[in-house]
């Protein structure tokens, strides 16, 4: 549990952060979905240990921050040292992606993003994935943007057509993808041209974060790498754009476009 200067919440609206320690028990005793609980550095007493304990025995990570941060994403509320934010939208899983290939009767058609941590490149991704196609998202617990209010506006309601799904571990997933039959290729330098690779097979494309890209773990996983060409004098495009390019290229080779 770490803090670090990247902004994880809505800073616009707030509208899915729950603040307080009564109203974050409420929320842990409902069936609403959630991302996150955020902890003040050196919050305690018994309410925080059973909000803890919950978040634990529900597998939702935890965060520790400073109080100034804490300030910061609930504004004028009495947070009493502890948050949650909430998704916006509920969580598939892996699942209910491969369903619905079998439902349209089509091959598998996945996006994958490893440790995507800003909202707008996830919510992007998501609305150009319901633009060709995509039966799924697969996003990690850890280390990645959430469905939150932001990735809900910036997909534009596509939220509401492409399932996402939330692991704990991508690795694992990629592995139980491979063995349901889908070929799994990341997005990276030195791979396979984009534009001389066969899309028309049962198929999970996987997006790197925006900095550091797949892991090595991740990249050892794959099938394959493949990569996009660049003329320019710099090596890597945004996250969405690159995701958005191989999504497009996958989707006119499985002749959906």
């Amino acid at each position: 549990m770490t803090d670090n200067n990247t902004p994880e919440i809505n800073e616009s609206k707030r509208n899915d952060i729950v603040c307080g320690r009564n109203p974050v028990m409420e929320v842990l005793r409902s069936n609403r979905e959630i991302d996150k609980l955020f902890i003040v550095k050196g919050a305690s007493g018994g309410t925080v240990t059973a909000i803890v304990a919950k978040c634990k025995a529900k597998g939702v990570p935890i965060k520790e921050i400073s109080p100034q941060k804490m300030d910061f994403y609930c504004g004028n509320l009495n947070h009493q040292g502890v948050a949650v934010s909430c998704a916006a939208h509920k969580y598939s899983t892996v699942e209910d992606i491969l369903n619905l290939a079998k439902e349209r009767n089509e091959k598998p058609f996945i996006v994958i993003c490893d440790e995507i941590t800003d909202t707008h490149n996830l919510g992007a991704i998501i609305r150009t994935a319901e633009a060709c196609g995509v039966h799924g998202v697969i996003i990690p617990k850890n280390r990645s943007a959430t469905l939150n209010a932001t990735v809900e506006k910036t997909s534009a309601g596509a939220l509401e057509y492409v399932p996402v799904a939330r692991v704990t571990n991508i690795s694992n997933t990629i592995e139980y993808l491979k063995e349901k039959g889908v070929w799994v290729f990341g997005a990276d330098m030195n791979g396979t041209d984009y534009r001389k690779f066969d899309y028309d097979t049962p198929l999970a494309l996987v997006i790197g974060s925006e900095g550091k890209g797949i892991g090595t773990l991740i990249s050892k996983k794959c099938d394959g790498i493949i990569s996009l060409p660049m003329n320019g004098k710099i090596n890597s495009l945004n996250a969405s754009v690159a995701a958005g390019i191989l999504m497009y290229a996958a989707a006119a080779g499985r002749e959906k476009i």
